[in-house]
């Protein structure tokens, strides 16, 4: 069973995203074949998070520091368009079984990302490390040419790294 666009609609709108359709056509992301955003190279576009930025699941002041994280790179590396909109991979299965798709969001003036406990955001992973919401998601730029990806990493830590292949020295894309 797979859950509507209104669904989807309503479990973000507490992170401060206003759902705005369904991305029906592929979406081509930028990454390399057979490669993850997590395991890109810096010859592949990898843009880390600060090391300051990288925050332990634990920390009393993780969703402000990972929201600030993010805000940055989203600027710096052009994930929004004129509207502060974006794609944002959401899993729409009501399910164990995954039903993944892209949705296009408008980022609020008003916003938590990091802090609001929307499931569909939340990272499986950090159960490991701590009972509180952790997030993990990847978001992409309406052009496809920026994506960022917040994730949490095997040592108890989270982050966000972009993928800007356009920025490599001698890429031409």
């Amino acid at each position: 069973m797979s859950l509507t666009d209104a669904d989807i609609a309503a479990a973000l709108a507490p992170a401060g995203l206003r759902f705005i359709e369904r991305e029906r056509a592929e979406v081509k992301l930028p990454l390399q074949p057979n490669r993850s955003a997590a395991s890109s190279l810096a010859e592949h576009g990898r843009i880390d998070a600060e090391p300051d930025e990288v925050v332990d699941v634990d920390d009393s002041d993780m969703a402000a520091k990972l929201n600030a994280s993010w805000l940055r790179l989203a600027l710096q590396y052009g994930l929004f368009d004129e509207q502060r909109e974006f794609l944002i991979g959401v899993d729409f299965s009501a399910t164990d079984e995954p039903d993944w798709a892209w949705v296009r969001v408008r980022l609020l003036d008003e916003w938590d990302i990091a802090g609001s406990g929307v499931a569909t955001l939340r990272s499986n992973l950090a159960g490991v490390f701590t009972t509180r919401f952790v997030p993990e998601f990847t978001s992409v730029s309406l052009d496809r040419r920026m994506l960022l990806h917040t994730t949490v990493w095997g040592n108890g830590t989270v982050s966000s790294i972009v993928i800007r292949p356009d920025l490599v020295k001698g890429n031409a894309n």
